[in-house]
């Protein structure tokens, strides 16, 4: 928790601030978070080679040095996107050790070297006749602190960090307007130093307006896509962070368990899905007369379906075909990404072609069109969400991972989903928000088999 750290480097090149004070001893600009403070936090934050090069880093950076340079009176804005940069921030004791878990224990425990060296430099100042509010920055002890970028991996932490103190101080924060990347590299910033509710009231009280996001990635105006996924992940962890402050994660891994049943309940979704297509390849390739008309063409017609039905997965890219050779498996396309409702309007375009004017109401599309209208329904069930409070007090219940481990652990068929008749002509489920839809949408997408066409 404590830093081990050496004595201060004397290389410290920290920016000044409007409130900004020459440290002569060190020639460092000490900014004066409490003007009567009476400690020095020498922070040193490190940008990994991985962050400087990632793409949007710049864009970042540039963001954070023009909030920089306005909010400082028209000073020179703080060296960014350097792989080390040391702040000085003058705090006062009393107010971290009041607001911050961290810093009670960090300053006042006799087994870190930090309160050691704290109570012997106010010994110190003391003998001289000297109070510490009224010390000069060089006579103030130092602590030693690295902030590096594992969790946030961004730049421009410098600027979260003062705010952050400014906060805990009960000071106007220097960005007034924050965008959602710089709250959420604060949320976790508070959530390491461990004063998430002082910044939660905070975002509270300057009426932090939360970004509108989409579910499907766009381009901006330069034809750039955003990353529509990262600001929702982001939004959920700064939501999370500061509710709950015995938490510790990254966005891209959000916590407590919350990453995994987001990815259970989305392989649940797409395995459903692929299910649709599956279940009629198999229909049409089996020796099951699908051809109901009792023609002589109606051979034909299967085989002229099948065709079709081949011809459009795979032009639509929702098939591949893999024959026995390795370099054929490795040759597959990365999926991840795959976005639900794209992938249900695609499956929608199946054409309605039929073998002749006899066979009208034969094919794929005819078939497949209240299946998809169901599938529709039922992703907009509450039950596709996770709902905070109950997540919290009964995750056992709502989780979908939690579900499946319990039915794995009882002796029994497979859990299979059948799509009745009932379920295809009930016009109620072709609406958003239908009622007792949440039992029958977990019911669908956390099978384990699925019948399309039960009652053939």
């Amino acid at each position: 928790m404590g830093d081990e750290a050496p004595e201060p480097s004397a290389d410290g090149d920290a920016s000044s601030s409007n409130t900004a004070r020459s440290d002569p001893a060190t020639g460092d600009q000490v900014v004066n978070v409490a003007e009567q403070g009476d400690i020095i936090l020498d922070v040193t934050f490190e940008l990994s080679e991985r962050t400087l090069q990632r793409p949007g880093t710049l864009a970042a950076a540039a963001a954070a040095a023009a909030a920089a340079r306005t909010l400082s009176n028209g000073q020179q804005p703080r060296p960014i996107l350097t792989p080390r940069l040391q702040m000085a921030y003058r705090v006062s004791f009393d107010v971290l050790k009041r607001h911050s878990a961290y810093f009670a224990n960090l300053l006042t425990n006799p087994a870190f070297r930090e309160s050691v060296l704290i109570s012997a430099a106010r010994e110190n100042l003391l003998l001289r006749g000297i109070e510490p509010a009224d010390a000069d920055p060089s006579d103030l002890p130092r602590v030693l602190i690295t902030d590096d970028d594992e969790a946030t991996q961004s730049a421009g932490r410098e600027l979260a960090f003062e705010d952050m103190l400014r906060i805990v101080h009960q000071r106007p924060v220097r960005n007034a307007r924050p965008l959602m990347l710089y709250v959420t590299t604060l949320a976790v910033t508070a959530d390491r130093f461990d004063c998430t509710p002082a910044v939660a009231r905070a975002l509270a009280e300057i009426k932090f307006k939360w970004p509108l996001t989409s579910t499907k990635p766009y381009l901006d105006e330069a034809g750039r896509p955003t990353d529509v996924e990262g600001v929702l992940r982001q939004k959920v962890l700064t939501a999370w962070l500061l509710d709950d402050k015995g938490l510790s994660a990254a966005w891209w891994n959000l916590p407590q368990g919350i990453e995994e049943e987001l990815r259970h309940r989305r392989e649940c979704i797409l395995n459903a899905v692929s299910s649709i297509q599956t279940h009629f390849l198999s229909l049409y390739s089996s020796r099951d007369r699908q051809c109901k008309l009792g023609y002589d063409s109606s051979p034909a017609c299967d085989s002229f379906q099948f065709g079709q039905m081949l011809k459009f997965l795979l032009s639509r890219r929702l098939l591949f075909l893999v024959d026995f050779s390795t370099a054929s498996a490795e040759r597959l396309p990365d999926t991840s990404l795959v976005d639900v409702e794209e992938l249900l309007a695609t499956l929608k375009q199946c054409p309605n072609y039929q073998l002749d004017k006899h066979h009208m109401n034969c094919g794929l599309r005819i078939r497949i069109d209240p299946i998809l209208d169901y599938v529709r329904a039922m992703l907009s069930a509450q039950v596709i969400s996770i709902p905070l409070a109950d997540w919290k007090r009964t995750r056992a219940d709502v989780s979908w991972v939690s579900g499946k481990a319990a039915d794995n652990g009882q002796e029994g068929e497979a859990r299979a989903f059948a799509f009745t008749r009932a379920l295809a002509n009930d016009q109620r489920l072709r609406y958003e928000g239908a009622m007792h839809a949440d039992k029958m949408a977990r019911s669908l997408f956390t099978a384990d088999t699925w019948d399309w066409t039960p009652e053939l």
